[in-house]
């Protein structure tokens, strides 16, 4: 027996990197998973690799009519939902002088606003279940101490935290578990298109003098989707090789 087993979830962002380790933990685990991407081609090609107990759909995380279906999606292909993961995610970096109110926009809606409408649309389905649930936020080491040229990204990511507590507190009552992960170096596309330099730089910087790996982040997600965590709400945990510490 998995420690998910029998369990549902909803990974968005799901066609790669974190997301896609996560929902292939979550797989390993007993979950079936829907992942759910913007690209919902990708998503469902992803899901295929997992086998029967993974599918796969397209969402936009800005758009509530998506959210919505999203979830519909995962209810109609497995018949409830136990698990979000509030995961997709997007940077548009630039220096405060440089960056555009469309490129703040961006990051702060698919961060801040997807993750609130996620929750929105999951809290009142788990609440009507009434066997609980769990749902985890991807925040970011970016919350805790900014990055230069992540004027967006820092404030979307430290936004997720104080929502998460918000809404642990709406949710405690009814069983449902909401809490938070805060990646930081992470050995992903989006931090090898950096300049080798710069990313042994920043590698250097780890106490653990090594960037970590997306399965790593996704350990921690299943810890907080599974009874392992039952008596853990509002909380966020770093997952950053003691970076920032």
């Amino acid at each position: 027996m998995g420690l998910l087993e029998g369990k549902v979830a909803l990974v968005t962002g799901g066609a790669q990197g974190i997301g896609l380790a996560v929902a292939t933990r979550y797989v390993e685990e007993g979950a079936r998973v829907m992942l759910a991407d913007l690209d919902g081609a990708a998503a469902q090609e992803a899901a295929a690799t997992l086998g029967e107990s993974a599918a796969g759909c397209a969402a936009d995380v800005v758009d509530d009519g998506d959210v919505i279906r999203m979830i519909d999606a995962t209810i109609d292909a497995f018949g409830r939902l136990d698990v979000l993961v509030n995961n997709a995610g997007i940077t548009r970096d630039a220096s405060l002088a440089k960056m555009t109110l469309a490129e703040f926009r961006q990051v702060i809606d698919v961060h801040l606003q997807g993750t609130w409408l996620g929750m929105k649309a999951a809290l009142p389905v788990m609440k009507a279940q009434g066997e609980g649930g769990a749902i985890i936020n991807m925040s970011s080491i970016s919350g805790k101490i900014g990055n230069f040229g992540q004027s967006n990204y820092a404030a979307a990511k430290a936004g997720i935290v104080g929502m998460t507590k918000s809404v642990a507190r709406e949710g405690a009552k009814h069983a449902i578990r909401v809490n938070a992960i805060q990646p930081g170096l992470i050995d992903s596309a989006m931090t090898r298109a950096m300049p080798q330099d710069i990313f042994a730089a920043k590698e250097a910087d780890v106490p653990m003098k090594r960037a970590g790996q997306p399965e790593e982040v996704a350990g921690v997600a299943v810890f907080l989707a599974s009874e392992l965590s039952s008596y853990c709400t509002g909380i966020t945990i770093e997952v950053a090789g003691g970076r920032h510490m």
